[in-house]
């Protein structure tokens, strides 16, 4: 994360990752250690070098304490974390009317209170166990309402394929906690209810998260990269409003490249080299293409100044991706709000879609 968002942003969370930066705690209890990982994690996961510590907040740190006082107070932090404001750290945020904001990091959360409820369950911490159901379910119910919204909303249709993605991998993240339960029949209820959404699972939430897995699969799956390509080019670290949005819907980002004061013409030959690479390097993916028409559209200039100091063989790339750079961002988008239209009609006239999503 950027040094320059850590200092000037606020929240608990990277009020508490400044004061672990600046007075770095020796042999923090677990409970402290908990609380860093889970900010480290919430700071980061949205940019481009994102913490490696997903697996202790979701299920190690939940096995591994003993202490039942720990543990609660564990939770009550982690449950605390459902309020932090994000808007410093993440680009991947979809508003829905009447709802809220809908993001990757209400997985990750979804993730941590599973490992929670899983450990509370195993221990017969019938209290803690009840209110972490609460809570996922509460969220579940959250997010499947917010998808419905988005897709009966003419005109919302990029946001219903947005959404999808964040779903299908929220879903995921709190199959990863699920896999730290111990077999065994006191976790069969509660797998019932949150294990496999989109996957075979399709009857809890009246099967919207196994609806926007299969958009997902269909539409954008190959847009949830880990975005390596993009890891070091250290100048997009700098401001958080150069954080990466959803792809494949990425023009407006290569806009901003192509104008933000922040960036420097050395900054935008190493961003455009990156994402040159990237088209190569991650098949059937768009997103970088976009950007590298928004960055045209903005500005042609700024793009030829940058595409001539790229080497001879990202040239010859940059070359071979003209037509599809060239496509109108009015047509790009077209066609993936027509898969959305398609959905919502199908869903309208009671028309059984596929088998379960693997």
């Amino acid at each position: 994360m950027s040094a320059q968002i850590l200092a000037s942003s606020g929240g608990e969370y990277l009020v508490r990752l400044r004061g672990a930066a600046l007075n770095p705690p020796e042999g923090p209890g677990p409970l402290e250690y908990f609380q860093i990982c889970l900010a480290a994690h919430f700071a980061t996961v949205a940019t481009y070098v994102p913490t490696d510590v997903d697996t202790k907040i979701r299920g190690i740190l939940w096995r591994e304490t003993r202490d039942r006082e720990v543990l609660r107070a564990m939770c009550d932090y982690a449950l605390e974390a459902a309020d932090w404001d994000l808007s410093p750290v993440s680009r991947r945020i979809v508003p829905v009317e009447g709802i809220g904001k809908i993001s990757g990091h209400n997985g990750e959360w979804l993730s941590v209170i599973a490992g929670a409820h899983g450990r509370f369950l195993a221990l017969g911490e019938a209290d803690y166990a009840d209110k972490t159901a609460f809570a996922i379910d509460a969220e579940l119910d959250r997010e499947a309402r917010g998808w419905r919204a988005a897709l009966a909303t003419p005109g919302a249709e990029l946001d219903a394929l947005r959404l999808a993605a964040i779903l299908t991998h929220n879903c995921g993240d709190i199959d990863q906690a699920v896999s730290f339960w111990p077999k065994g029949e006191i976790h069969s209820a509660s797998r019932a209810r949150f294990h496999r959404l989109a996957h075979e699972n399709r009857t809890p939430y009246g099967g919207a998260f196994q609806r926007a897995a299969r958009l997902y699969n269909t539409a954008m799956a190959a847009e949830g990269h880990r975005n390596y390509p993009l890891r070091a080019v250290r100048g997009l670290r700098r401001r958080s409003d150069l954080l990466l949005p959803l792809a494949p819907f990425l023009d407006d980002w290569g806009a901003l490249l192509a104008s933000h004061a922040a960036l420097t013409a050395e900054d935008r030959v190493e961003v455009l080299s990156a994402l040159v690479s990237g088209c190569g390097k991650v098949p059937n993916q768009a997103g970088y293409q976009r950007a590298l028409a928004g960055f045209v559209a903005t500005s042609q200039q700024a793009f030829d100044a940058a595409a001539d100091r790229l080497s001879a063989p990202l040239k010859r790339d940059l070359k071979s991706l003209r037509k599809q750079i060239d496509i109108p961002r009015i047509s790009f988008e077209s066609a993936f709000r027509k898969r959305v239209t398609a959905l919502a009609g199908s869903a309208r006239h009671g028309v059984r879609e596929g088998g379960p999503v693997h």
